[in-house]
C-alpha cells in the first residue's frame, strides 16, 4: 500500500496529519498556541511552557520521517511526555540534593530550605543561666554532700568507689547524695 492508497483509505483530512516530520512541523505551527496553553496548564508556568514548546520543536526537527495516524494527538503526547521528563528530572535532582544534605549536614529538611541546627541567642543565654545556677547550687552544698556529688555525678564513680575515696560507708555516700539532690532540687526550683 503506497501513500496515495493510504490517503484514499483514510480520507483527505488525514493528509496533513499522516505526513512525517515535515507534516508535524506544519501541525506544530498550526496548533502552537493550543499547545502553549496545554503546556502552561500542565507546568503551571508560562515560561516553562515556552521552554517545553521549544524543546518539542527541536525534537520535531530531528525526527525521522514516517507516517503518523493522528498528528495532532501525536504532538500533544510528545508535549505531555516532555513535561513528565522534566518532572522526573526535578524529582531526581531533589533526591540527590536531599541525599547530599543528609550526608553533609546529618539531616534533610522537609522543605527545600536548610534550617540552622545551632541554638539561637536566647536558647544559649537560657542554657548559660541554668549552668550558672547549677554550678552555684553545687558550690553551696555542704562539704560532704558536695564531695560525694562531684565524685559520683561529675567524675562518674559508683557509690562504692566514692565511699572508698572519702573513707566512709556506702550508706554514708547514699545519705550525702540524698542531701545533695534535695538541696539542688530546692535551689533549682526557685
Amino acid at each position: 500500500m503506497n501513500f496515495n492508497d493510504a490517503l484514499e483509505t483514510r480520507g483527505p483530512d488525514c493528509m496533513t496529519e499522516t505526513a512525517a516530520a515535515g507534516g508535524l512541523k506544519a501541525l506544530y505551527s498550526q496548533y502552537r498556541q493550543e499547545l502553549l496553553r496545554f503546556l502552561a496548564a500542565r507546568t503551571g508556568d508560562r515560561e516553562e511552557a515556552e521552554d517545553v514548546l521549544q524543546e518539542l520543536w527541536f525534537k520535531l526537527d530531528t525526527m525521522p520521517g514516517g507516517p503518523i495516524g493522528n498528528g495532532r494527538a501525536y504532538l500533544y503526547r510528545m508535549a505531555q511526555n516532555l513535561v513528565f521528563d522534566r518532572l522526573r528530572e526535578r524529582q531526581r535532582r531533589s533526591r540527590r540534593e536531599r541525599a547530599w544534605s543528609e550526608q553533609e549536614v546529618g539531616f534533610a529538611p522537609a522543605t527545600g530550605e536548610m534550617a540552622d541546627s545551632g541554638q539561637n541567642a536566647e536558647e544559649l543565654l537560657i542554657e548559660r543561666e541554668q549552668v550558672a545556677r547549677i554550678a552555684s547550687a553545687v558550690a553551696n552544698l555542704p562539704e560532704g554532700a558536695r564531695n560525694a556529688f562531684r565524685l559520683h555525678k561529675i567524675d562518674g564513680l559508683s557509690h562504692g568507689e566514692v565511699a572508698m575515696r572519702l573513707g566512709i560507708s556506702k550508706s554514708g555516700v547514699e545519705k550525702h547524695m540524698a542531701v545533695a539532690m534535695k538541696y539542688l532540687r530546692r535551689a533549682l526550683s526557685d
